[in-house]
């Protein structure tokens, strides 16, 4: 098969337009989420995209923290609210009380997974804790997301949120540029990878449970699962008693690899391999590069004294074109080279919306808005976005009528001691003015 017929069978496999018609992998597996902000909810947001009953419970009134995070709204809601919770029905329910953790253990009875971020120990000490539930829901794979793990010196007492786990992980200390302080993130990458462990973890366990016909408790320790991704770190320091140090944005291991300036902006450019370092030295005009002993195999050119060197020609080089040259000439002698794109550029990138990773999202409460897709891709079981964020409490009826099977009485009951609710009047927590009430059905 030559290379273009490949590309265009797999863009015919994968199309997006064809996403909503073929099945859904996790279709049947019913995930609680009684998470907050992003460790947690990610997990199940991931579950979600790819077709898991995804019941979300907030505390009536307030609801999740993300709700109201960020520098500005739309139609009431975050964006950062907007932008995160997918495919998920939101419910009500105040589990703090006896009766609220009630109800909720009569969901998890009907559940599969159960995902919660909480400090070690807090859902236990409101009767609804993995030792209470296993007793009345034995297949209950119940995921328990906290900075720190459920035992140890610091789970009980101290909390952590993505900027906590960048500098307890040592993820900070390795990011940024020597002669200056560590640097943190933009995105929150804590969160995220810890949320990727977590929906990998539950899907590893809910094979063990087909195999074995039992739940199990699952720990995701954020800044534990950040540790896992500084790749060489430890192993550095373990054999040579050294710490990594700060290197910029050049990384020290594959040389050159780094973000440079064109003439026109900024350019990612890497050489991972001699084949693509003689092609980048060939774009130079310099194909004595890639012979001199200095740089002519990757270990060389890693050598501080030499990687220095080469970088500051590589960078005086680059300078000198714009970045569409760059990627031209990448493109075409085997090296990498790819713009530094921001929000603007990648909302009219050709190749990102072809492939449906910036889409226009048409959510039946909040409207038409740029959304980010599902990253990674199924040819038959696809994963996609039904919706986004709903208010608080939006799927009372839903799930309290149509699941548990309660009765009007026993809702109204709940209600009026404030057991079960919807949203507060105020932005994050109410509904888009004149929503008229109506969403996706179960």
């Amino acid at each position: 098969m030559a290379h273009e017929d490949y590309l265009a069978w797999t863009a015919q496999l994968f199309d997006p337009a064809r996403i909503f018609g073929k099945p859904e992998a996790l279709r049947g597996v019913r995930v609680l989420d009684l998470g907050t902000i992003f460790l947690g909810p990610t997990t199940t947001t991931y579950l979600g995209e790819y077709g898991a009953e995804v019941i979300k419970v907030e505390i009536p009134g307030a609801g999740d923290t993300i709700r109201a995070l960020g520098p500005s709204y739309h139609q009431n809601m975050s964006l950062i609210g907007l932008a995160e919770p997918k495919n998920k029905y939101f419910v009500g329910l105040d589990v703090r009380t006896p009766r609220g953790a009630e109800v909720f253990r009569r969901l998890a009875t009907r559940a599969d997974v159960l995902v919660e971020n909480f400090r070690a120990g807090t859902l236990d000490r409101w009767g609804i804790g993995y030792r209470q539930l296993r007793e009345l829901n034995p297949k209950l794979i119940y995921s328990a997301h906290n900075g720190f793990g459920q035992w140890g010196a610091y789970g009980l007492r101290r909390p952590s949120y993505d900027a906590i786990a960048q500098g307890e992980s040592g993820m900070a200390a390795i990011s940024g540029f020597p002669e200056r302080p560590p640097l943190k993130s933009g995105g929150y990458i804590g969160d995220y990878l810890g949320a990727v462990a977590g929906a990998a973890t539950i899907l590893a366990a809910l094979h063990h449970r087909r195999r074995t016909g039992a739940g199990q408790l699952i720990e995701i320790a954020q800044v534990e699962a950040l540790i896992r991704f500084l790749d060489w770190t430890w192993v550095y320091h373990g054999l040579t008693g050294q710490h990594r140090s700060r290197s910029g944005n050049a990384d020290v291991a594959i040389v050159p690899s780094d973000i440079v300036a064109s003439a026109d902006g900024l350019l990612a450019l890497s050489a991972p391999t001699d084949e693509a370092f003689a092609g980048l030295a060939q774009a130079m005009d310099e194909p004595e590069l890639a012979r001199d002993p200095r740089y002519a195999t990757q270990r060389a050119r890693a050598e501080p004294e030499h990687r220095d060197a080469l970088l500051a020609r590589v960078r005086a080089w680059a300078r000198r074109h714009t970045t569409a040259e760059l990627v031209r000439l990448g493109d075409r002698l085997g090296f990498a080279a790819a713009p530094v794109q921001s929000g603007e550029t990648q909302s009219c990138d050709p190749h990102l919306a072809a492939r449906g990773v910036v889409l226009r999202h048409d959510d039946p409460i909040y409207g038409r808005f740029p959304l980010v897709g599902p990253p990674a891709k199924l040819s038959a079981t696809p994963a996609r976005v039904k919706w986004t964020i709903k208010p608080i409490g939006a799927d009372n009826d839903l799930v309290f009528r149509g699941l548990l099977g309660m009765t009007p009485d026993e809702l109204r009951a709940l209600e009026a001691d404030g057991i079960i609710g919807k949203w507060a009047d105020r932005p994050g927590q109410k509904p888009p003015d004149g929503w008229d009430g109506q969403g996706k059905a179960l």
